[in-house]
C-alpha cells in the first residue's frame, strides 16, 4: 500500500502505522511497486473494532496489484497533503494514541460525509473533536443527547418577538462546523431523525423554508457500547447515512502513561491553545483537497472489485442485510480520498480494501442465530474480502 504522507518537517510528527481489520497495529507490511517493504511506512486506517477476529490471510496479505496509469498532468498537491497529514501531530498535542481516528475523520472531511464514534466512555471522544476542529479553525458545538431533547433543541426554532410582533428564526446548534452529536442513542428517534434532513441535504427546514447549514458541516455522533440500557438503537436508514464507523480503543500502556504524565504536569483539556494546538489547516484548504479528490481516477477492474465485495455481503448466509448501493458509493468515495492521502491520482484495490472495514461495518446487519454462534460483522467482511477475487 503506498505510503501516508510524512508530515512537514518539524512538526514532530511520526508516520503512522497501518490498522488490520481487528483494530490492532498488525506487523510491517510490503509496500507495492517502487517502496521498498524495509522503508516504506504504512498509512494509518481508520479504528477498528477490538473484539474483532483476525483477518485471514487473503485479507491481511498485502498483494501487490497492477494498478491503472495515474491519469496524465494531475499529481495531488504535496502542500496541501502535507497540510492535512501534518493535523495527526497537532491533535496529539492534546490527545494520545488516536491517529487513527484522526485519519478516519480527515477522510470523512474529504468526502463531506459523517462519522459515527464508538468508544467507552472516557477515551476522549469530545477532546478529539474540539481539537480536531481548533487545528482545522473549524467551529465545533456540541450537544448531549438525552430522552427529553427535542428536534427543535438540535435544528433551531422559530421564536416570537415582542418588539416586532414577529417571530424570528433562532438558529439550533446543528448550524456549526463540526457538531458533536454525543451518545445520539440515548435520544428518542423523533429527534434522531431530525438529523436527517441535515445529514443528506446539508439544510435544515423550519417553517417551510430551508436554511443551508455552514460548509463544510461534519456529524460525528458518539454511542457508548457497553451500556444500553435507556438507550434507542440508530435504525438502519440512519445508520447508512454516516460514511464511517470508527472505534476509539482503551489506550495501550505507555499510552495511558503518557495521558497521566500530562495531567501531572498541568495539562488542562479545557484549554488547548495552553497545550500549543494551533490551526495547521482551514475550510479554503480543505475545499481545494476536495478538488482534488474528485479527480482521483478509477479503473473499471476497480470499481467491479468494489462492487464485488458488496453484492458478496448480499448473499452472505450470516447476515440478513447487506451494503445497499449507497454503501458501495461511499466505499468508492473513501478509497479515493485514501488514494488522495497517499499521494496518488488513482485507486488501487487495496484502497478499497482498507477501508472495507470502517466504510462498511455498521451497514450490514447479522441474523439472529449468527449472533448466538459469536459471529461479528468485522468476521463477515474478513471471509467476503478473502473470498472475492481481486482484479490483477
Amino acid at each position: 500500500m503506498t505510503d501516508y504522507p510524512p508530515p512537514p518537517a518539524g512538526d514532530g510528527a511520526g508516520t503512522p502505522a497501518p490498522l488490520a481489520p481487528s483494530g490492532q497495529p498488525p506487523t510491517a507490511q510490503p509496500a507495492p511497486q517502487t517502496a521498498p517493504p524495509q522503508t516504506a511506512p504504512q498509512p494509518v486506517q481508520p479504528s477498528m473494532p477490538q473484539q474483532a477476529p483476525a483477518p485471514t490471510a487473503p485479507a491481511q496479505a498485502a498483494a501487490v496489484h497492477a494498478a491503472p496509469q495515474a491519469p496524465a498532468g494531475f499529481t495531488p498537491s504535496t502542500e496541501l497533503r502535507a497540510g492535512l497529514g501534518a493535523l495527526r501531530a497537532e491533535v496529539a498535542k492534546a490527545v494520545v494514541g488516536q491517529d487513527a481516528a484522526v485519519t478516519g475523520l480527515v477522510i470523512a472531511l474529504l468526502c463531506r460525509g459523517h462519522v459515527l464514534l464508538e468508544g467507552v466512555p472516557g477515551v476522549a471522544k469530545t477532546l478529539l473533536v474540539r481539537t480536531l476542529s481548533a487545528a482545522l479553525d473549524l467551529e465545533t458545538t456540541r450537544v448531549q443527547f438525552t430522552p427529553d431533547l427535542m428536534p427543535g433543541d438540535v435544528t433551531g426554532s422559530l421564536v416570537y418577538d415582542a418588539r416586532t410582533a414577529q417571530f424570528s428564526f433562532r438558529e439550533g446548534p446543528v448550524f456549526t462546523n463540526l457538531l458533536l452529536a454525543d451518545e445520539i442513542n440515548r435520544t428518542p428517534p423523533k429527534t434522531q431523525a431530525s438529523l436527517l434532513e441535515a445529514m443528506e441535504e446539508r439544510q435544515v427546514s423550519v417553517d417551510g423554508q430551508p436554511r443551508p447549514l455552514p460548509d463544510p458541516f461534519l456529524v460525528i455522533a458518539t454511542q457508548n457500547p457497553v451500556e444500553y440500557e435507556g438507550t434507542y438503537p440508530l435504525p438502519e436508514a440512519q445508520l447508512d447515512r454516516f460514511l464511517l464507523k470508527l472505534t476509539l480503543p482503551l489506550p495501550e500502556r505507555d499510552h495511558e502513561i503518557e495521558v497521566l504524565r500530562r495531567h501531572a504536569t498541568g495539562f488542562d483539556p479545557r484549554d488547548l491553545a495552553a497545550a500549543g494546538v494551533r490551526p495547521v489547516a482551514d475550510a479554503a484548504q480543505l475545499a481545494a483537497a476536495r478538488h482534488e479528490v474528485a479527480r482521483v481516477q478509477v479503473a473499471p477492474e476497480v470499481l467491479g472489485y468494489a462492487v464485488d465485495l458488496v453484492r458478496a455481503t448480499r448473499s452472505s448466509p450470516s447476515l440478513s442485510l447487506g451494503v445497499s448501493p449507497r454503501g458501495a458509493t461511499a466505499l468508492l468515495a473513501t478509497a479515493r480520498a485514501w488514494a488522495w492521502l497517499a499521494g496518488r491520482g488513482y485507486v488501487t484495490p487495496d484502497d478499497i480494501k482498507a477501508l472495507a472495514h470502517p466504510t462498511l461495518r455498521h451497514r450490514v446487519q447479522l441474523r439472529a442465530e449468527a449472533e448466538l454462534e459469536g459471529v461479528t460483522a468485522e468476521s463477515v467482511l474478513d471471509t467476503v474480502l478473502g473470498a472475492v477475487p481481486v482484479p490483477r
